[in-house]
């Protein structure tokens, strides 16, 4: 009887123990279904477009002992400088960050500061430059930056998308024909872009900054723009 109970003992152990010894031996083969022959690849295509937008930051500043009195004054400038805005439709006008905060010495309050800022950008740079020139007698110019407009960066990114594909396809070939290769398949593309995004700022000397007289002479110059193709091609 203990005998018999000892075998029935053995052959339950076995009987757990044979799945396991299943899977570590499917473990050890190769899965017939995992892909062979594939090359990870990654291209790119960039070049400079000429700036086509023209963004100017400027504020009305006040200093005083009266709040109220300060921000009235300020909403009275930013008015004329909206009103003045419109006579020039190519230009895209509105008014920005609104502060009001105190001014203090020896830990008291001795005076306030209020400050309003417009933003003014178009592609007409003449326009842009000439309203700046007028509203620099009330207003303070805080930077001026160029770049690419939405639309002129969206076009310049559509022809480097076409550019980047094709390079990416040539490196694709010397990787076939290195490899003797018959032919390949695309498993796999991401497309990404890069480059200068954010405006390049324009340096302003101390003078310029604080000048009413004459508007300020702006380059246009470049940004560089990159469109990176990668992912993979199953080699035939």
């Amino acid at each position: 009887m203990r005998r018999m109970r000892l075998m029935t003992r053995a052959a339950l152990v076995f009987m757990l123990a044979a799945p396991v010894l299943a899977l570590a031996q499917d473990a050890r083969e190769p899965r017939r279904d995992a892909p062979s022959d594939v090359v990870s690849l990654q291209a790119q295509a960039e070049r400079e477009f000429a700036n086509d937008q023209l963004v100017v930051l400027l504020s009305a500043e006040a200093r005083g002992s009266v709040p109220a009195a300060l921000a009235d004054q300020i909403n009275r400038r930013m008015r004329n400088a909206l009103a003045l805005a419109k006579a020039y439709p190519a230009v895209r006008a509105r008014s920005g960050n609104y502060q009001t905060y105190p001014e203090y010495a020896d830990g008291r309050i001795n005076g306030w500061r209020v400050s309003q800022e417009l933003r003014l950008e178009g592609s007409d740079f003449a326009a842009v430059t000439e309203l700046v020139g007028k509203l620099q007698s009330d207003l303070l110019v805080r930077s001026l930056s160029l770049g690419l407009s939405p639309e002129a960066r969206r076009a310049a990114e559509n022809t480097l998308i076409v550019e980047a594909i094709d390079a990416f396809r040539q490196r694709a070939d010397i990787v076939r024909d290195a490899l003797k290769a018959k032919s390949y398949g695309i498993r796999e593309l991401q497309l990404s872009s890069g480059g200068d995004f954010a405006p390049r700022p324009m340096a302003l000397s101390a003078a310029r900054v604080a000048s009413s007289a004459a508007p300020p002479a702006v380059e246009p110059g470049s940004s560089r723009i990159t469109v990176t193709a990668s992912g993979s091609i199953q080699l035939k």
